[in-house]
């Protein structure tokens, strides 16, 4: 059951669910909010809890607002793709074999059939950017697994239009977007310890932050570096 209340001059979406607490989420690029609650809570509460929450909820609607946006990317010669943090310019070169994606010095190569059109450029090179934030995420996880006492959760890999990552304790698995291969890699070991850090405490309260805190010191100052850095144009939620 779904339903909407009025924050001001704000509007909410309220998703009822089978969860124990209400969890509360501005969704980029736009800030549209979005209130799971528990099933027997009453929309009144729901509203109440919203407004002791309006100042966070319009300050992280403005810094959507302010974010840098990616141009939307044409694939044309000498355009600039970023990989993990860095600036790379485009080099297309015409394969008889199978399209591929390689990095030369600071140039990053797309090597597509004759008369590719950049659809089939982009696909390519989201699928190339996918095994690049799996094969770094393994590694990632594993330690970080260790460090916390944790066996192993399954990773999965994919573009994801309203996060970075999540996490599912029941099913032992956490989501990483394959965006994070565009950043630097310290905002991917940001978003593994966070939803790692879900396996052991899954709300965001104090015992999370303070485990935050203890293992990896620097996180806040990681996720103000992921939520300034540019993301895709508009029409991309992430």
């Amino acid at each position: 059951m779904s339903s909407r209340i009025t924050l001001g001059t704000i509007e909410a979406d309220v998703v009822f669910k089978d969860i124990r607490n209400v969890h509360l989420t501005v969704l980029p690029p736009k800030g549209r909010v979005r209130i799971s609650a528990p099933r027997h809570m009453a929309l009144d509460t729901v509203r109440v809890f919203a407004l002791s929450k309006l100042t966070w909820i319009k300050a992280q609607r403005e810094n959507m607002a302010a974010q840098e946006r990616e141009a939307p990317r044409e694939y044309l010669e000498r355009e600039s793709h970023y990989v993990w943090g860095r600036r790379y310019l485009l080099k297309l070169i015409a394969a008889d074999a199978a399209p591929f994606v390689e990095l030369r010095h600071r140039t990053l190569v797309l090597a597509v059939r004759k008369n590719s059109d950049a659809a089939a450029k982009d696909a390519l090179l989201a699928r190339w950017y996918r095994e690049e934030v799996k094969l770094r995420a393994a590694t990632m996880v594993a330690e970080w697994s260790r460090t916390l006492g944790l066996e192993a959760p399954r990773v999965h890999v994919q573009h994801m239009k309203t996060k970075w990552g999540s996490c599912s304790p029941a099913r032992k698995s956490i989501r990483l977007n394959t965006e994070l291969a565009k950043k630097p890699p310290g905002c991917l070991e940001y978003i593994v310890v966070h939803e790692l850090m879900h396996l052991l405490e899954p709300n965001h309260g104090e015992r999370f932050k303070a485990l935050m805190q203890t293992f990896l010191p620097e996180w806040e100052e990681r996720r103000r570096e992921l939520s300034q850095l540019p993301v895709r144009h508009e029409k991309w939620n992430y």
